[in-house]
């Protein structure tokens, strides 16, 4: 068997099928960190190969965003989720900063406000999603209000038991409609937590990044793993998996998630759209000028 060359894709399969999550019960526990599903090589590597997607995920981006502006009705959405310091920021930083910025439409989720509150948990989220041509990343989502809703009692168990059916049929909708999500659960330790806050207390440059609430809400990450289990099990199906991203190696999280949304622009296959004019009549106008 020939050997495999540094920072070469692993063999079985796309990187889709290898962090795909199983239908069934989840412990994330079970999931490795700091693995690298796909890839072998170094962090240098890593920061190549990231580099490397650029043109072609840029080339398949546009792809889309011109299918779209000539009445194509397809979008991608890619949902970041994990705990505090997991790199979601990082994510669109280096993943989403390789592509064109008029095709992308980028929101970050902080708690609704009392007006969003009174229409409904979902009403916030249809307002963000990519219309069609676009890739739209969510940095959290309506996944916060069976998480931090559930494990900080913002409203009663009845409600929050109600909203993964609510969840399902919101994304079997968007389905249906064009839209390929993509949900991420960026995955680290409780160690690799501490680590990154601790980074962040001990660099000048890097106290903007830090909120005193975040320890406050480490105390329940026993909690926050429990309501993660019931999200990721209850809301995993076939029109919309989730990704569990091993995110302790910040280089193999910001390739990973890059790799999964090119693997999907690849399968979409958006074609360039045809001239809606007569190319040689507009040459010959164009040269008379």
């Amino acid at each position: 068997m020939a050997k495999q060359k540094k920072g070469e894709k692993a063999a079985g399969g796309g990187l889709r099928e290898q962090l795909r999550v199983p239908v069934g019960p989840v412990d994330l526990t079970t999931y490795d960190t700091r693995a690298t599903p796909g890839f072998s090589g170094s962090k240098d590597d890593g920061k190549v190969a990231l580099d490397d997607l650029g043109a072609e995920i840029s080339d398949w981006q546009e792809r889309l965003f011109a299918e779209g502006r000539k009445d194509g009705n397809r979008s991608v959405l890619v949902v970041l989720q994990g705990m505090d310091t997991s790199g979601k920021g990082g994510v669109i930083r280096h993943g989403a900063g390789l592509m064109d910025p008029q095709g992308l439409k980028i929101t970050s989720f902080k708690a609704p406000t009392p007006a969003e509150k009174r229409r409904g948990f979902l009403w916030r989220i249809r307002q963000a999603v990519p219309g069609p041509g676009m890739i739209g990343i969510f940095d959290r989502s309506h996944y916060e209000d069976v998480l931090i809703a559930r494990v900080r009692e913002l409203v009663t168990p009845n409600v929050w038991n109600r909203r993964y059916d609510q969840i399902n049929d919101f994304e079997a909708e968007l389905a249906a409609n064009g839209v390929t999500i993509i949900k991420c659960y960026l995955h680290i330790t409780y160690e690799q937590q501490k680590s990154r806050l601790e980074s962040r207390l001990d660099d000048p440059t890097k106290y903007w990044k830090y909120n005193p609430a975040d320890v406050d809400e480490r105390k329940l990450w026993p909690d926050y793993m429990e309501a993660y289990h019931a999200a990721i099990e209850r809301c995993n199906t076939p029109h919309a998996p989730w990704y569990v991203i091993p995110s302790d190696r910040k280089w193999y999280r910001n390739w990973a998630v890059t790799t999964l949304l090119l693997e999907t622009l690849k399968e979409l296959n958006p074609q360039w759209p045809p001239a809606d004019f007569d190319v040689e009549k507009e040459k010959q106008r164009l040269a008379a000028t």
